[in-house]
């Protein structure tokens, strides 16, 4: 009727229901006499490149918030002043370390093998199949295990932090503990940070372990190493510098991935499709710090000769 009444174009309505006729001018009444499909004027390809970077930039200030306040939260923690339950740090430490432990032999075993069989086709063109060691060892301590891990998490622990912490935002659990005194980053954020700071260097060093062990079927099986060959050329080309690479890039990302799903799920919204998007979001944002951690902390180790 509003859309016949901006074109000057009568309506007869009389052939319908009492109750049809009502209907239409209660929706005419709401509606304010405007056309209920009317579009939106379209904004300028300036606006929207506009709009789009003040919203990058206020959520980057906002994760550099959430960042700020659990380094706050840590350092109560240091203090001994901040308040969380030790039972809820024991049940995030078995999710992060005991129930991650299947895929991570997987994906290492398969890392491993992989690697190995990617060297020992050039090597054995030269006669050099005995550096297939060195090249899994290498690769796993220093790079392949800490990074392929933190993924894991990520996709794994990040994803699942996100969607309880979201689920928690969309039932209002979260204020509910504001409303009682709790902080949310102590009472939730820091005990899923302190569990994957705690688990990533240990699941690093079994990666690692199980990576080695992954090359070592490749060399005994393709190459025509021996068990006790392929183990004495991995101990002599693995360094306690390489080791502590390793250990110090898993605890970096141990950090990005808990604070990336902790910090999605924290900023979700009140829908039950807000929960799937933060989770989404938690696993982008988490390999994204994690591979720009890892070329950075690589450079490092580099310019230092660490």
């Amino acid at each position: 009727k509003a859309s016949c009444a901006e074109m000057n174009i009568a309506v007869d309505d009389s052939g319908l229901p009492e109750g049809v006729r009502r209907l239409l001018d209660l929706a005419a009444a709401a509606s304010g006499g405007k056309t209920a499909g009317a579009a939106k004027p379209r904004e300028s390809f300036v606006a929207r490149v506009g709009t789009a970077f003040l919203d990058n930039v206020a959520a980057f200030q906002n994760q550099i918030v959430f960042a700020g306040a659990a380094t706050l939260a840590f350092g109560n923690l240091l203090r001994g002043k901040a308040r969380y339950r030790p039972s809820e740090l024991g049940l995030q430490i078995q999710q992060c370390g005991a129930d991650a432990l299947g895929i991570v032999t997987v994906i290492s075993i398969l890392v491993g093998t992989i690697v190995a069989f990617m060297g020992a086709v050039q090597l054995k063109m030269f006669g050099a199949q005995m550096y297939v060691a060195d090249m899994v060892a290498i690769g796993m301590t220093r790079e392949m295990a800490a990074l392929m891990t933190g993924i894991i998490m990520a996709g794994r622990t990040g994803a699942a932090f996100a969607a309880q912490l979201g689920t928690m935002q969309v039932n209002e659990e979260i204020d509910a503990l504001q409303t009682m005194g709790f902080d949310p980053m102590e009472f939730l954020v820091l005990p899923r940070m302190l569990a994957l700071i705690l688990m990533m260097p240990l699941l690093y060093i079994y990666s690692t372990v199980l990576g080695i062990l992954g090359g070592a079927l490749i060399g005994v099986g393709l190459l025509d190493l021996t068990p006790m060959q392929y183990w004495i050329r991995t101990t002599q080309i693995i360094g306690l510098d390489d080791i502590g690479a390793g250990l110090i890039k898993s605890a970096v990302f141990g950090v990005l991935v808990a604070v990336s799903g902790c910090m999605r799920g924290i900023q979700c919204g009140r829908s039950a499709s807000a929960v799937g998007e933060a989770a989404t979001q938690a696993v982008v944002t988490g390999i994204l710090y994690i591979i720009i951690s890892d070329a950075v902390l690589s450079i490092v180790f580099t310019i230092t000769g660490f």
